[in-house]
């Protein structure tokens, strides 16, 4: 058979198929692996197996067969295993009195020809056939019918080999890519995916809120996850206990990291993606959404030289980007920045960055005793799960270090009780606390069909959120407090095909920011309740977080019922 002179990397290249950059990453991934370049750059995502189809078709002057062009029933049974055709990678499509007309992924495979041709006496004529379309034929042939690997239950008695290989099938990749590459361009944060009864349920998180995508063949559920297994570097024969890992996948020319998270149900691994796109975080406070007074008075916990600052709110809040921005603004090289999270999400050149391992006995305390041996100016730590690593936290910033931590409660004032109820000593929390960032993210209406509405002190009270303006002194209290003693313009979510009908686009964030002054140290001194606590921060100055969200009612940016949906409760 003839082959034209072009190598199949720089016949997708001259197809437009391909860039170079990714051709030449390709390329050294293969001198590792010893698999064929065609196959390296299917699963790197790099291109499809239809691209590859034909750029084989121009490589060896061969004919592309067509998806639906596969016989119903296999030709060449009893002459040729069924077993050599799949792994071979070839189907008979047609056979005459002296020629026999072959479907081949791999068109220069001539060890398979020439055993085909020895079975059947016959010539064989090659025409290059999508490999997802030859192994679809061939396990149909094998299972009576269907389109897809099948993979058995996923119970102990599973063959691990048979997960392995439907993981490297051409179904899988496809999937895989496809579903990571359009949860990119949706913005998504999270990718889940949920085996229920006869079904692999699929849903993204875009803006904050699940969306459901449609289902891929519930058959080919195992498929999936094994593949997203073996790219984390997960045991894929574990598959009764959870399972934490990392993976990267080449996404429309750039490389997305992601953590991954399985599980194990009644019905299968649960697996959960985060996408970790550095690209998109943004790294400042005025870019994370901070009104003014906010960022004010940040910058002047930042300025000082120690003390503990928190930041605090519900999973998915945003808690570690602000404190990203925090460490990348206080990042010089007359300083030395250490954190210990779990995980890493993202890397910031000139931080040192310690992924904790409890598995091997290295947690948060067992860092910090050691961190603290490596003369910090300023420590970050994930967050304060355990009393050892409050003490150690507070140790550190009695000592003339600079802390940022996290905790999970639903409001500022809630985070000096919950330090309290781990058993810290209130004169310990007063005398190193700076002052502690509740946080939330809302939903930014969509520019393009967002629409106006009155907001009146009845629509406030029917939302839940009137206690958003805060009992304190005129000066401090938001400009609209006078605007909602008539009616107010605002707007509402609408929905159009810029924000895929929803009403909203993009997040921003509402915040409280508590400062830790001498009214609040005696509020907690005297061992103060949090509605206490609370009270004589916002009379010392604090808007509550409703009060900030309403602010961005009024600017346009979000809605009533979104600022609602976040913060009731907190």
């Amino acid at each position: 058979m003839p082959k034209s002179s072009p190598r199949l990397g720089e016949s997708l290249v001259a197809m437009g198929n391909l860039t170079a950059e990714k051709l030449e990453h390709a390329l050294r991934l293969q001198v590792e692996s010893g698999q064929r370049i065609g196959s390296v750059l299917v699963q790197l995502g790099y291109i499809s197996g239809a691209h590859l189809a034909a750029a084989l078709a121009q490589q060896y002057g061969a004919g592309v067969v067509s998806s639906d062009a596969y016989p119903a029933a296999p030709l060449l049974d009893g002459r040729v295993s069924a077993d050599f055709l799949a792994q071979s990678q070839v189907v008979a499509l047609d056979e005459g009195p002296d020629s026999v007309t072959l479907a081949m992924a791999d068109p220069g495979d001539t060890y398979a020809v020439s055993a085909i041709e020895l079975a059947t006496g016959k010539q064989a004529h090659v025409r290059v056939g999508v490999s997802s379309d030859i192994d679809a034929a061939n396990q149909r042939y094998s299972q009576g019918g269907s389109n897809l690997h099948v993979v058995v239950g996923a119970d102990e008695e599973t063959d691990i080999q048979q997960l392995r290989d439907s993981a490297r099938g051409e179904p899988a990749i496809k999937f895989v890519n496809e579903l990571v590459g359009r949860a990119v361009r949706m913005r998504a944060s999270d990718v889940h995916l949920e085996p229920y009864p006869g079904v692999l349920k699929v849903r993204v998180r875009v803006d904050g809120v699940l969306r459901d995508l449609d289902s891929p063949d519930a058959k080919l559920g195992p498929a999936i996850v094994s593949r997203i297994k073996v790219l984390s570097r997960l045991n894929i024969a574990e598959r009764r206990l959870p399972q934490d890992g990392r993976m990267r996948l080449p996404v429309e020319g750039r490389q997305m990291d992601m953590r991954v998270s399985a599980l194990p149900t009644m019905n299968g691994e649960s697996v959960v993606l985060r996408l970790l796109d550095q690209e998109t975080v943004p790294l400042d406070f005025e870019s994370i959404g901070f009104e003014q007074h906010i960022i004010d008075g940040l910058q002047g916990l930042l300025a000082r030289p120690h003390g503990i600052v928190l930041v605090t709110g519900p999973t998915g809040s945003g808690k570690t980007t602000t404190l990203y921005a925090a460490m990348q603004q206080l990042n010089s090289p007359d300083r030395k920045l250490v954190t210990v999270e779990d995980p890493v999400e993202y890397q910031i050149g000139g931080i040192s960055q310690i992924q904790v391992r409890p598995r091997i006995g290295l947690g948060f305390a067992e860092s910090l005793r050691s961190i603290l041996r490596h003369d910090p100016d300023v420590i970050m730590i994930g967050e304060m799960r355990d009393l050892e690593t409050a003490q150690i936290a507070i140790q550190s910033a009695l000592t003339g270090h600079k802390v940022f931590s996290t905790l999970h409660t639903n409001d500022a004032a809630s985070c000096i009780t919950r330090l309290l109820d781990m058993g810290l000593e209130s004169y310990l929390l007063t005398a190193t606390i700076s002052g502690v960032l509740a946080q939330r993210l809302v939903r930014r209406l969509c520019d393009h069909c967002k629409q106006p509405v009155e907001l009146n002190a009845a629509t406030l009270l029917e939302s839940g959120i009137e206690d958003a303006l805060p009992p304190a002194g005129p000066a401090t209290r938001p400009a609209l407090e006078g605007a909602l003693k008539a009616a107010m313009i605002c707007y509402e979510a609408a929905g159009c095909e810029h924000c895929d009908g929803i009403g909203y686009q993009g997040r921003t964030t509402i915040a409280e920011l508590l400062h830790v002054d001498s009214a609040v140290r005696q509020a907690v001194l005297s061992a103060q309740d949090t509605d206490v606590i609370k009270r004589v921060a916002r009379e010392s100055g604090m808007r509550s977080m409703q009060s900030d969200g309403l602010a961005k009612v009024a600017a346009g940016l979000t809605s009533v019922a979104e600022v609602a949906r976040v913060t009731l409760g907190a």
